[in-house]
C-alpha cells in the first residue's frame, strides 16, 4: 500500500501552481518569462543559422519570426486572451512593441560591433539578450496594462 503521506501534495506546491496558472500579475509574468525564453531560444537559433548573411539581416529575420511566435504565445498562454484578442490584433500590438525592440537591438548590435574587435556570435547574442530582457520587461508592462483585453 502506498504511504498516505506520499499522496499529499504540500500546500506550497499547490499554491504556486495555482498562482502560475492565475491571471494575477505574478502568474502572467511567470508565463511571460517562459514564453520569452522559448522565443529567445528560437531567435538565438535563427541568428546563429543566418549569421552568414550578416549581423543585422540575421537580427531582423530572427526578430520577426521569434516575435510573431512570441505574440501568439503571449496571446494564448501568458495572458489567456485567445477569446478576446484575435491573431492579427495580437500581431499588430505585439509587433509594434517588437519593432521598437528590433530598433533597440539593431542599434546595440551595431554599436557593439563598432567598439568590439571581431566579437564572437555568442557574445553578440548575449548583448542582444540583455537589450531584449530590458525591452521585454517594458513590453510586459504595455501588454498587461495598456493593451489588455477587455471582455465584451
Amino acid at each position: 500500500m502506498t504511504c498516505p503521506s506520499s499522496l499529499h501534495r504540500p500546500e506550497a506546491v499547490v499554491e504556486l501552481g495555482s498562482l502560475v496558472r492565475s491571471d494575477r500579475v505574478v502568474g502572467q509574468f511567470s508565463r511571460f518569462v517562459f514564453v520569452g525564453g522559448v522565443s529567445s531560444a528560437v531567435y538565438a537559433l535563427l541568428y546563429w543559422l543566418l549569421n552568414g548573411l550578416g549581423d543585422v539581416p540575421a537580427n531582423v529575420v530572427g526578430s520577426v519570426i521569434s516575435s510573431m511566435l512570441a505574440n501568439e504565445m503571449h496571446r494564448r498562454i501568458s495572458f489567456h486572451a485567445g477569446q478576446y484578442v484575435g491573431f492579427w490584433t495580437a500581431q499588430w500590438e505585439g509587433g509594434a512593441l517588437a519593432a521598437l525592440g528590433l530598433i533597440a537591438t539593431s542599434l546595440a548590435l551595431s554599436w557593439f560591433n563598432a567598439v568590439a574587435d571581431d566579437p564572437a556570435v555568442l557574445t553578440e547574442i548575449l548583448v542582444i539578450g540583455l537589450v531584449t530582457a530590458t525591452i521585454g520587461t517594458l513590453r510586459f508592462i504595455a501588454l498587461r496594462w495598456v493593451f489588455r483585453p477587455r471582455p465584451a
